[in-house]
């Protein structure tokens, strides 16, 4: 009688299952599909949410009601629109922000634990020069430097989606939304550039352990090149930590983009994040706490997700406890 072969489990399938048990990660999970999914879904949806930049001053400080959800704010303007989409640009921020910052150090970091000494030394040096600069001082004075050609890009961007003989309020609506994502890509940019040195030292390290193992020793003698163990063999081993460090990075950077809106140097008014709504909140915290209340358990609960999350795939993926 033949033996049945068991099938082998995969490290993802795993660190899955592993993931599926950790009931912080798991609620952390859906949380972010819910506040997500509303963020990106509902300002798409034609006539269900209100001009979030309306202002009607008959309106001002109104409580939570059927016809404004959260309330509306000393402009009366809809608080639960300016949430949703604040929503979308701080998200925003966190994704594109990381994704830069992840695609750069890893490049940097895989590079420099891969190739030999002496370079290594050179390019880990440019890191710690980086490292001691003044990342908030920076990043203010690299986007007043890119901003003005934020306008010009917003006038681009409108005058690609928009056809000939539009009408006012088609082109007002289209401007709405894609002005703030426009005026953020200096933001983007500053922060991208300069929050990339903590992954391409993890990487680095990831891959200097790797490098030395069996496989990688049998694909050198098979004759593959340098750029194909590298990419094929090493880094997909080393995807571990990147996938973790990412899902911590993106609340740090939609932290960062908060303060900076906080001191006025994020998203431009009238448009709004959720940095710049919690701002507004905190200057009239006693006569409409609503202002606040709203746009800090939204934030809170998204980074705080994020978090519960990052630690439940740093315990699924890895390896030690994998072992167990």
């Amino acid at each position: 009688m033949a033996e049945k072969i068991e099938k082998g489990i995969s490290l993802w399938s795993d660190a899955f299952q592993r993931l599926k048990k950790n009931r912080a990660a798991v609620v952390s999970l859906f949380l972010l599909a819910i506040i997500m999914s509303s963020c990106i879904i509902l300002p798409m949806i034609p006539g269900f949410l209100i001009d979030p930049n309306l202002q009607n001053l008959m309106l001002e400080n109104l409580s939570p009601s059927s016809a404004h959800y959260f309330g509306t704010d000393h402009l009366g303007r809809d608080i639960f629109s300016r949430l949703m989409f604040g929503g979308r640009i701080s998200i925003a921020v966190g994704l594109i922000t990381t994704m830069v910052s992840v695609f750069i150090g890893v490049i940097w970091g895989a590079l420099a634990g891969y190739v030999n000494r002496k370079l290594d030394a050179l390019m880990m040096r440019i890191v710690d020069i980086l490292f001691a600069m003044p990342f908030l001082i920076v990043v203010i004075l690299l986007r007043t430097v890119l901003e003005p050609k934020t306008t010009q890009l917003t006038d681009w961007v409108v005058n690609l989606i928009v056809t000939d003989g539009a009408s006012v309020e088609r082109i007002n609506t289209v401007r709405t939304a894609v002005e703030p994502l426009c005026s953020l890509i200096p933001l983007f940019i500053a922060i991208g550039m300069l929050s990339w040195l903590t992954i391409s030292r993890i990487v680095r390290a990831q891959v200097q352990t790797v490098k030395k193992l069996e496989y990688v020793e049998a694909a050198r003698s098979l004759g593959l090149g340098n750029v194909a163990i590298l990419f094929r063999h090493i880094l997909p081993n080393s995807i571990g930590p990147i996938v973790v460090y990412t899902t911590l990075t993106i609340p740090s950077v939609m932290l960062f983009e908060a303060v900076l809106s906080f001191l006025g140097m994020g998203v431009k008014p009238p448009n709004s994040s959720w940095g710049v709504l919690i701002e507004e909140g905190a200057s009239r915290m006693f006569s409409n706490p609503m202002q606040l209340v709203f746009p800090s358990v939204f934030f809170s609960l998204t980074l705080l997700s994020l978090n519960f999350l990052g630690d439940g795939l740093r315990d699924a993926l890895d390896p030690k406890s994998s072992k167990d």
